[in-house]
This record gives C-alpha cells, structure tokens and sequence, in this order.
C-alpha cells in the first residue's frame, strides 16, 4: 500500500529508548489465531486496523505484539489504563492477593472492600460517601440510572447527544450514538439534548471552553459573557418544557465526552443544567468512566472542572488500570432507595478488586500521575495545535490534562468530517510508525488520544513527529 506514493518524508520518526526486554512470543502462529477468531469468537466484536494487531506484552506507556514489535499507545485499551500496563505496584498488589483470597461475595466481609471504600470516598466531596462497587461502566450506570429513578420516584432521564453511557439494555437509551445502537426496542423514558459542542454545533466561539486550546471559530464576547452557553442552556430549557414531564428523575453527562471524540461544553453550561435539573427533581449524574482519576490534570475529577458536585458519580475504566471494576458513589440518602429490597452483584467488590483499585490509587498518588496528566497534557495540546494551524483537514485539537481529541475535516470553513478512506490511511500509518490512537466522533472522524498518564515529554515528541509525517504523506497522497 505504501509503496504506491514517493514522500518526501525520507526519515521515519525515532522512537525514544525502552530497556524492557518482553518475553518471547510462544503462543499459535499469527494465521491461526485470526482463524479462530473468525471462528470461535462473536463477530460483533471488531478489531482495529487492517491487518489486526496481535499484542502480547504490556509495559508501562508500551505493547509489544508477538514479532517483538514496540508500539507507543495512546489509547490505554480504550482509556482504560491509567497507571501503566502491568505497573509493578499494582501487579505485586494483585499477586500477594491472588494467593490469599480471591472471593467471598458480599454477604460476608473483608478487609479490602472497608479499606478501598474508605480510600476511595475520601478523594469525593461530601455528601459523595457511599459506594457501590460494579464489575464495568455500563453496570455502574445501569445502577445510577435505577436509583435515580427509585430515590426520586420519577422516571425520565436526560442525556446528550453523541453520549456514550454503555452497551447494557438499559443504558443504550442514554447512549445517543447510533452507530452503537440495535434496532430493538430501548430507551423507554430517555431524552435526549443538544449537545453543546462549541466547535462542530451551532454556536461556539473563542473563549468558551476549558481547554489550553480553543477553536478556531471567532466570537464578540466580552469578558464574563458566552453567548453559545446562552443559546445552549435556551436549548436544554427546550428540552424540559417538550420531551419530558414537569419532574423528572435526572440528567446523566460526562465532563467532556469520551467515545464522541472529546467534545467540550461551555464553561459554565453544566452548573447551569445542574441547576435547572433539580429545580424539576431530578438528580445529577456524573459520568466519570473516561474523565475520573486525574486524567484532566488540573483536578481527580472532571465534575470538578465544571465547578460542580453531583448527586451520583459513576467510575469504571482507569479505576481498575485494566482489571474489571466500576463503581457508583452517591449520598446516603439515594443509596439507601436502592436498599428497600435486595440488590446483588455476585462479582462486585470482591477481595481481588478492591486491592486492585487500592493500589491504583496509591500510584495515581506516588507517581504523581495527575499533575504529569496536566504539564504533559497540556504540552500535548499546544504541540498538536501548531499541527492544526499548519493543515487544513485538522479542524479542532480539544481537551484537558490526558484526555485529547483531533478533529479532522475536508476544510476549517465547512467543518464536514473528512472522509473515513482517508482518515484509515493516516491511522494505519501512524501504527505502522509505532503509535497507537484511539478513533472517535459521530463520524470517526476524531482521533482520540488517551494514553496511559505514565507517558513522558519525550513520547509525545515522537508522537507528533509521527502525526505530522503521517499528515504530510496524507497531503502528498492526495495531490
């Protein structure tokens, strides 16, 4: 495929130096393995790239697949790894556990669900103090949205478009993507919003998001003013007098959004919301699956970032830096709607988890992952915006601390997503360059970069440099 074109790109980019020696390979050939792939297991689990890739190893910022290949990744298993692969804290943490106990279920206790709920609600402002722990996010959301549905005895629940809030049942009527969607019956009592995307909405400007960088669209709002935040909250007030009942059960909205490419709201829409929300009795949720554990650098929390404090905070991915965990934590007050009769998760809390979660905290802390989450992030940032002021079809670079999208477009004027053939060329060529990214949007159009927050100043260099060469090739393919 590549020898098709002569780039002027004659030196392909330097990866930075890693002394990690993985194992070697032993496993079936590469043939066999895509066989039983296509035989044995489910096809609606899809792979990424052409040529799909087969890992072996994990290190920290690093995947090596079975040929020995090293690959810097920027999507951390779908944001999943906060820490590191197999970081040697929590891997020594997991191991000494593994020997001791790995089950018991609720009904009894054990040291580590106390420990870790204590650790863990300490990092949440009051009245933030209970938790219920899940094995993954669509679980933990499915239980958000089942309490607030029991503590405020309303039903309807409100969500953004272009939001990702799981795969269960019940939370496909919050997801508002339709590529994820199944053409059965879900939803019943869920609405959804405008979402208040400053770049590729109606309304944005210059000024409006929290971001080192923001879009390339101009704005007259003087200091204290935001005209898109205006017509977007007139937008949610539309939505409350049209598609729902006066009361409602709540409002669910991750801080920036995860799957739809890292899309920013206003400043201060979600205050705003919040507020019109609970005027309707509904409860607010928090959707920290992709923003939580100091991932946006500046706070542990992306609620945090919008000067707010939910009614419910639902956890997965980086809380458990790849192993299945997920959490809601809520006040007292909704958790105990939830315990007029039973509710049971067999896997929930288990010995194994808990120390898991435990250790991961402890790295977030030790290593100081959240404030490299904000000085990488950020450096990140700027560094991906000279690329969009030097090509047309990089229409936004958006997001905070470690949780970054790139938007690509035909042309800034248009802002028409570029097409999906040409976003795979400059994809596959950055894998084949060594770095992994994640992709993204309505469209898959964005290219989202969440990397496991260990990544160095270094490795965004490379990064960048493999993005830009990728770009370059892009533009002289198509001359």
């Amino acid at each position: 495929r590549q020898q098709k074109w002569k780039s002027s790109v004659s030196t392909q980019p330097k990866m930075p130096p890693c002394d990690f020696v993985p194992e070697k390979y032993k496993s079936y050939p590469y043939e066999r393995m895509q066989k039983i792939r296509e035989q044995n297991i489910s096809p609606s689990l899809r792979t990424y790239y052409k040529k799909p890739l087969l890992l072996h190893q994990g290190h920290m910022q690093w995947l090596f697949d079975y040929e020995g290949q090293r690959y810097l990744d920027l999507f951390a298993g779908i944001v999943t790894v906060s820490v590191g692969h197999c970081h040697p804290k929590v891997t020594m943490a997991t191991q000494k556990q593994l020997a001791r106990l790995w089950h018991t279920t609720n009904i009894y206790m054990h040291p580590s669900i106390q420990e870790y709920a204590e650790k863990l609600t300490s990092l949440l402002p009051d009245p933030l103090k209970v938790v219920y722990l899940t094995n993954s996010g669509s679980e933990a959301n499915d239980l958000a949205m089942f309490m607030a549905r029991l503590y405020t005895r309303n039903f309807d629940l409100i969500s953004f478009r272009g939001a990702y809030h799981g795969g269960s049942p019940y939370t496909l009527g919050l997801t508002s993507l339709g590529f994820y969607k199944h053409g059965v019956a879900n939803g019943f009592g869920c609405s959804t919003t405008m979402l208040p995307d400053v770049f590729r909405g109606p309304w944005g400007g210059s000024h409006c998001r929290d971001s080192p960088v923001q879009t390339v669209r101009k704005c007259s709002c003087s200091e204290g003013v935001c005209h898109a935040n205006d017509q977007y909250i007139e937008q949610f007030k539309d939505t409350l007098n049209t598609s729902v009942p006066k009361t409602i059960a709540g409002f669910i909205a991750e801080p920036i959004q995860g799957v739809n490419g890292a899309v920013q709201y206003p400043r201060s829409f979600l205050k705003e919301a919040y507020r019109l929300v609970r005027e309707r009795g509904g409860v607010c949720i928090s959707d920290e699956v992709q923003t939580g554990f100091g991932r946006t650098g500046s706070h542990f929390w992306g609620f945090q970032t919008h000067d707010v404090v939910p009614d419910i905070v639902t956890l997965a991915k980086g809380i458990g830096n790849g192993f299945p965990m997920a959490a809601v934590v809520t006040t007292k007050e909704i958790a105990s709607s939830l315990a007029q009769t039973p509710h049971f998760n067999t896997f929930g809390g288990s010995p194994l988890a808990c120390v898991v979660g435990a250790a991961v905290l402890d790295a977030i802390e030790e290593d100081g992952l959240q404030k490299n989450s904000e000085d990488v992030g950020t450096y990140m940032l700027l560094e991906l915006a000279k690329l969009r002021d030097k090509f047309e079809i990089v229409g936004d670079v958006r997001g905070k601390g470690l949780m970054i999208g790139v938007e690509m477009v035909t042309d800034k004027d248009s802002r028409h997503p570029l097409p999906a053939e040409e976003i795979n060329w400059i994809w596959e060529d950055c894998k084949d360059m060594g770095v992994l990214i994640g992709r993204g949007g309505l469209y898959g159009q964005t290219f989202r970069i969440k990397p496991p927050m260990c990544i160095t100043k270094k490795d965004v260099d490379f990064a960048v440099e493999v993005f830009h060469s990728a770009l370059q090739r892009h533009v002289e393919r198509a001359a």
